[in-house]
């Protein structure tokens, strides 16, 4: 698996979410595995999260889970590697290790958490790979607003929020993996 492309998704790990969010998740998905990416999630059975590793494992690619060991009652059975880490910290950055784009699918603090310091990482240039946000029926349209607001206010230059970008429609979703 080293040699083949990898993207990490950012998602949900809540049951109580609309089911279009998981069907889209679905098609985002099994398009990357589809252009030859292997998938690196947080590689639990919860919510969104389970059905990334889901499609993945019906794609046959490399289905790459990232778990903390305190939550190991939830990792995917599917999965053809798993990463221990001893923290959240940890499971950050082991996740995006090696990987050429950063798709956040909607979701909670978490995947805002697991957003945010990719997408200042790369501002840092310590993160190279491509930075987005699937902006589902303007899930993230605040999160746009506010980063506008950012460069409006001189507290972001405009280079530095170019760096993620948030496609709305699953076909703008799937063009981030060509």
């Amino acid at each position: 698996m080293t040699d083949s492309k990898r993207a990490v998704f950012f998602c949900s790990a809540s049951f109580g979410i609309d089911p279009k969010y998981n069907q889209a998740a679905r098609e985002i998905v099994r398009a990357a595995c589809m252009r030859g990416y292997d998938i690196v999630s947080g590689g639990a059975t919860k919510g969104t999260m389970g059905v990334v590793c889901d499609t993945a494992a019906q794609c046959g690619a490399g289905n790459i889970g990232v778990l903390p060991r305190f939550m190991e009652e939830y990792l995917h059975p599917a999965l053809t590697e798993t990463i221990w880490t001893d923290t959240m910290a940890e499971r950050k950055e082991a996740m995006r290790k090696g990987t050429s784009v950063a798709m956040a699918l909607p979701g909670g603090i978490g995947t805002m958490d697991e957003l945010f310091e990719t997408f200042v990482l790369a501002k840092l240039h310590k993160y190279d790979g491509r930075v987005a946000a699937f902006n589902m029926d303007g899930y993230y349209d605040t999160l746009v607003k506010m980063l506008d607001e950012f460069v409006d206010r001189g507290m972001m230059e405009a280079a530095d929020r170019a760096l993620i970008s948030f496609p709305s429609t699953i076909e703008e979703a799937i063009s981030i993996f060509e």
